[in-house]
């Protein structure tokens, strides 16, 4: 009689645990989910006003750049990434960049020479390269603009070597700079330029190698082109409050 007594009671136990579980999950069932969040949403702080549009690493274009020897590269106006070894081992440099069309890309690019004698490693002339790739397709080519500023050694002469210098002009990174008197940038075969490894391990599918007409004599040269994106249109509308003009001197 105790056992049957027992037995009922664990019955009605376990009945009534599972119509509590049952009812549990059917008010779960019940319940609205919160709608899912949209890129930069979440955060309460950091100005969530209303209408404010943010970018995100979605907005963003992979840049890879490969210079033989050191480059420093500007994007409307601003300077968005300096090659961190400035000889060798030749590198691959690769940054996000948060894009706006029209688009002024202007590049400062050094071959390894000498100031005044053109020439590297005490006797020899050296050869320059230049090679970019944004990862929404535009790639460097001959219809960017490159002129030379240091030339030598002149005449290709490593036993009385002499040099020219012309004057870097003032502001040739801005959008508003006038290259309409440079030339087109040459394009040189890969073989030509020889890249090393980093080169073939990065994204750098329909690129063209440039410099000047002279690979070998040129050593410091500026390309500057002119991106323009029909129908594009910015996502976000917000813009940054902090100054880094004066970096690092401020």
């Amino acid at each position: 009689m105790k056992h049957s007594a027992s037995l009922l009671a664990l019955t009605l136990a376990v009945a009534v645990a599972a119509l509590v579980a049952t009812s549990s999950s059917i008010r779960g069932q019940d319940q609205p989910k919160p709608p899912p969040q949209k890129p930069g949403e979440g955060k309460k702080k950091g100005g969530n006003q209303q209408g404010l549009v943010k970018p995100t690493l979605v907005d963003t274009l992979k840049v890879n750049v490969y210079a033989d020897n050191w480059f420093a590269l500007f994007i409307n106006g601003e300077l968005v990434a300096v090659d961190s070894i400035k000889f060798t081992p030749h590198n691959v440099v690769s940054v996000d960049l948060l894009p706006e069309y029209p688009m002024t890309i202007a590049v400062l690019v050094k071959d390894n020479a000498d100031p005044k004698t053109g020439l590297e490693y005490g006797s020899s002339i050296g050869d320059g390269g230049f090679a970019l790739k944004f990862s929404d397709g535009t790639v460097s080519n001959a219809r960017w603009k490159a002129k030379s500023f240091f030339r030598g050694p002149l005449n290709g002469d490593v036993q009385n070597p002499q040099v020219e210098h012309t004057p870097i002009p003032d502001g040739w990174w801005k959008p508003d700079f006038d290259d309409r008197q440079w030339a087109n940038a040459t394009e040189h075969t890969e073989e030509r330029v020889n890249p090393k490894q980093p080169f073939y391990d990065a994204d750098f599918k329909g690129v063209k190698f440039i410099w000047t007409s002279d690979l070998d004599l040129d050593n410091t040269v500026i390309f500057r082109t002119r991106i323009e994106k029909l129908g594009w249109v910015k996502r976000w509308n917000t813009k940054p409050d902090l100054d880094i003009s004066g970096a690092p001197f401020k």
